[in-house]
């Protein structure tokens, strides 16, 4: 969880890590068209062309559909390729030209990571869009997962050209594959099939799997082959993924059919014509201003960023304003506000396990644990790990405690908190140091994401619950998308600050960035009186 994120189609009792796959199912486009039928919580039992889910004497794959099989199994093996990619980016980013890598400095290796991340996302609310107006959730991910593969091949070429070809791939792949494959796993249950939450559980071991075995296996090759060995062996896994899922595709609801809300025929060939001029000229105009020397990369990096921010804010205007709204639904998104703003402040400190953390432990930990060597990039699949282990813990306690247990809102200030503490712990092996020749013990940066760990669980289990039950009607499914654009946020802010990270010493850039999430977690605890009051009935 990892990151990257992603979220499951539905909510859930427990969440997931990454990004990507953390999101629920949820219309895609503020574009409603005339015409075309709003995602409500009863299309799930069919889809627009009347195929059923799969029945429910289907209980092949550990008393669950098997095209859960499938569906988990794609997830295995895209997490190994994204998150293993991304393990060894910022090292590759960083590491000099003759070292294999493009040379860039630190702060501005996490920076241009940090703006890869923000495409990611940003890209995912598109990509969800065309599934439900044009592709169909099956092609979207096909296709989504035969860009992201042949991204990952390009980047397998020692060239600098084919890194950033193959990076954009990437980014427009997993926009399509991201959203779409969790609501492909709802799909596979009806409405009351009390399966549902535990199937869930299961595609959520199989992403934390893939996080957790990618980076081992791209972190080796690019630490004794070298990183476009590790590269090719995310596009490997993601090939390996693909075979499996078109290989069980019959066992998949709505895979016969393209899009369940498709737009009429002439508005989907205008909208292919608008999207294919949109993209031409997008090209033509970054080649433009590329070769005239204005487009660089600080300047592509500070443009995602502004476009990270305009997002949220164009979405929650739209639904502030909007006359489908009613005044009792518009209470309930003042208290949403706060907690999507407490999800980019963690996911702000969570996505630098993938960047500064790694950087971090390249150049000031050791990599030796009971007299066994490793490489750098190992320290992220520690995240995976834990986030494994402890989600059906806190899942339990949460059980165990019934009614009794913290408020959502609390729940969520308890996660950034943990977030902030994970970047305060480095203050203590970083302090008293005025070079960089010194070397943590490992348990420093595996207790770091140890404290990350247990944060994302806490928040991301609660924060996907409560945005479910806030979100007005007319918006149920596009309030979901808010959650995502809290990632992309997150990320282009970071790509902003990461900048910093070779201008300040590491206790203070480490220090500075984990008091602000903890103070933001302890105003969040705070406003705990009027949560509880305006997000009722959230509990």
């Amino acid at each position: 969880m990892s990151l990257d994120s992603l979220k499951p189609a539905y909510p859930v009792t427990f969440r997931s890590p990454w990004a990507p796959s953390r999101h629920p199912r949820y219309v895609r486009d503020q574009l409603i068209r005339p015409g075309v039928r709003p995602l409500s919580q009863t299309t799930i039992d069919t889809d627009a062309n009347g195929e059923q889910p799969p029945p429910e004497d289907d209980r092949a794959f550990f008393g669950h559909p098997r095209g859960l099989l499938s569906l988990s199994g794609l997830e295995v093996w895209e997490r190994f390729s994204f998150l293993g990619m991304q393990a060894i980016l910022v090292l590759y980013f960083a590491a000099a030209v003759s070292d294999g890598g493009l040379g860039m400095a630190s702060g501005t290796a996490a920076s241009v990571s940090a703006a890869y991340g923000t495409l990611v996302y940003l890209v995912s609310v598109a990509g969800g869009w065309l599934a439900d107006r044009i592709l169909g959730s099956y092609r979207a991910v096909l296709w989504g997962g035969i860009l992201i593969a042949c991204g990952h091949y390009a980047m397998a070429v020692p060239t600098a050209a084919m890194t950033w070809v193959g990076l954009g791939l990437i980014s427009a792949g997993t926009g399509l594959l991201k959203p779409n494959v969790a609501t492909m796993v709802g799909k596979l249950y009806r409405t009351d099939d009390d399966r549902r939450d535990a199937g869930f559980a299961l595609y959520y071991m199989a992403i934390n799997i893939g996080a957790f075995a990618g980076p081992l296996i791209t972190g080796w090759l690019a630490d004794h082959k070298g990183y476009h060995w590790g590269f090719s062996a995310a596009a490997l896994g993601m090939t390996l993924g693909l075979i499996q899922y078109v290989a069980g595709r019959r066992h998949l609801a709505g895979r016969k059919h393209s899009a369940e809300f498709a737009l009429a025929p002439e508005a989907m060939r205008r909208a292919v014509r608008l999207m294919i001029a949109g993209a031409v000229v997008v090209a033509a105009a970054a080649t433009g201003l590329a070769l005239a020397g204005w487009l660089t990369m600080d300047r592509f990096v500070d443009v995602l960023t502004v476009i990270s921010v305009i997002a949220p804010v164009v979405y929650f205007w739209v639904m502030f304003t909007s006359p489908r709204v009613t005044a009792e639904e518009r209470g309930r998104l003042r208290p949403y506000v706060v907690l999507f703003l407490a999800s980019v402040v963690f996911n702000f400190i969570l996505f630098q396990a993938y960047s500064t953390m790694i950087l971090l432990a390249s150049t000031n930990a050791r990599t030796t644990i009971l007299g066994f060597d490793f490489p750098a990039s190992w320290y992220a699949s520690a995240l995976g790990a834990f986030e494994v282990a402890l989600a059906p813990v806190v899942a339990a306690v949460w059980a165990r405690m019934g009614h009794r247990q913290p408020h959502a809102s609390n729940k969520i200030a308890f996660g950034v908190i943990l977030g902030g503490l994970s970047f305060l712990l480095m203050v203590l092996p970083t302090s008293g140091h005025a070079d960089d020749t010194y070397k943590m013990a490992a348990w420093w940066i595996v207790g770091s994401y140890l404290l990350l760990g247990l944060g994302d669980v806490l928040l991301e289990t609660s924060g996907m619950s409560a945005t479910s039950k806030l979100a007005p009607k007319a918006f149920s499914s596009q309030t979901m998308s808010l959650w995502f654009l809290s990632l992309a946020l997150a990320n282009g802010i970071q790509a902003q600050t990461v900048k910093l990270y070779d201008d300040v010493s590491k206790p203070v850039y480490f220090g500075v960035n984990g008091a602000v999430a903890v103070a933001v977690g302890l105003v969040v605890i705070a406003l705990a009186p009027w949560l509880r009051r305006t997000m009722h009935p959230v509990h």
